[in-house]
């Protein structure tokens, strides 16, 4: 019997040829911040998935936390991005562009005028990001301290996250958006009890702590259209020194207040990024079921999106079952660009190579063969 993870699907607007899709996997690729001709190939080459979530791309200048990602903030970035979604479209695929405000994951050496980052708060992170040595290669380095931003301040980022989305449908060619509020973001740290200290209107209460992350994401279903957006949530993630005691009522809170937004799906990290599913730093297990419920009975409609470390039998297990409607998968993309014929024909899958993973050209990045 053939699996429901290879039938079509809708999220929102978005009419998906099966279930698979390739998670947002920064890869450090695109020189000067703008999308290249080694980008284009790299996505269209994934096209077969039914839904691909682009790498995580700066809504502004002051956004980007690493070198050598994708923008959305200068019409060089919007061309080379539509080279991409135009293969990709060509090909019969479908293509999101995650909106990304990196926050305190970031270095003064790639702020505009060696600013400090932003965040909600002026606490810095015991995290690592990837900025260029004095050599000019790439190298790892501790991120900088961030200052709080300011309440009046605002505004002016919820009209960056409008500006790059409508610039991304309108001028880059991208199907949709995802809304990064994940992985110790700007976005996700407002909802952490262990990075927001705020006093004001957007700390303390689950209400308060919820507040901005909403804020953004409405702004956004209406700058474009509701049926457009996703959105990304990590409730346990440590992942960028991120930390929180209790996320469940947090999490549930805040897909109960996205329900009613009509969004096209919520994209759900479970467990650890890239590692331990089952990790909570709670005293008990994170409860996906019950979130779900939450967003299901508060009336919310997107298609649900589980992620992470899910092989090809649990992820055709989690739709045949009704768990899930789409199951992201990560890695295995980078080395296997046809990922869905693989699981499909149950096929052994490619290793990828953990020191390519991250800056670099072609290798690892564009010589992972197809199974022909």
């Amino acid at each position: 019997m053939t699996s429901k993870l290879f039938e079509p699907a809708r999220a929102g607007a978005l009419a998906l040829h099966n279930r698979v899709v390739m998670a947002p996997l920064t890869r450090n690729r695109s020189p000067r911040n703008i999308p290249n001709d080694m980008n284009r190939t790299y996505y269209a080459e994934r096209a077969t998935a039914g839904l691909i979530i682009s790498e995580g791309t700066g809504i502004t200048a002051t956004a980007q936390g690493y070198i050598d990602v994708p923008g959305l903030y200068s019409a060089g970035q919007l061309d080379g991005w539509r080279q991409v979604t135009d293969a990709v479209h060509s090909k019969g695929g479908k293509i999101v562009v995650q909106l990304w405000h990196t926050g305190r994951i970031s270095h003064t050496s790639l702020q505009p005028d060696g600013m400090a980052p932003v965040s909600v708060s002026g606490i810095r992170a015991n995290a690592r990001t990837f900025v260029r040595d004095e050599t000019g290669e790439g190298a790892f380095a501790e991120v900088s301290q961030p200052r709080a931003l300011k309440v009046e301040e605002f505004p002016g980022i919820i009209a960056d996250y409008c500006k790059a989305a409508r610039a991304a449908v309108d001028s880059a060619g991208f199907d949709g958006v995802e809304v990064h509020v994940a992985n110790g973001y700007l976005l996700d740290s407002f909802l952490r009890e262990g990075i927001n200290d705020r006093t004001d209107e957007y700390g303390g209460s689950i209400e308060n702590r919820i507040r901005f992350p909403l804020e953004v994401v409405k702004a956004v279903a209406e700058a474009i259209g509701s049926d457009r957006v996703g959105v990304r949530i990590s409730p346990v993630t440590p992942a960028n020194d991120a930390h929180d005691k209790d996320p469940q009522p947090v999490f549930d809170a805040f897909v109960r207040s996205l329900a009613a937004l009509d969004l096209a799906y919520i994209h759900i990290i479970e467990g650890s990024t890239g590692g331990d599913r089952n990790y909570s730093e709670a005293d008990y297990p994170f409860d996906y079921k019950r979130l779900k419920q939450n967003y299901r009975d508060a009336g919310g409609k997107g298609a649900w999106m589980v992620n992470n470390g899910y092989t090809g039998a649990m992820a055709q297990e989690a739709v045949d079952s009704g768990y899930a409607d789409l199951v992201a998968f990560g890695r295995p993309f980078v080395s296997n660009p046809d990922l869905v014929r693989r699981l499909k024909e149950n096929a052994p899958l490619a290793l990828w190579r953990d020191d390519k993973l991250y800056g670099g050209g072609a290798e690892g990045y564009l010589d992972y063969p197809a199974l022909d």
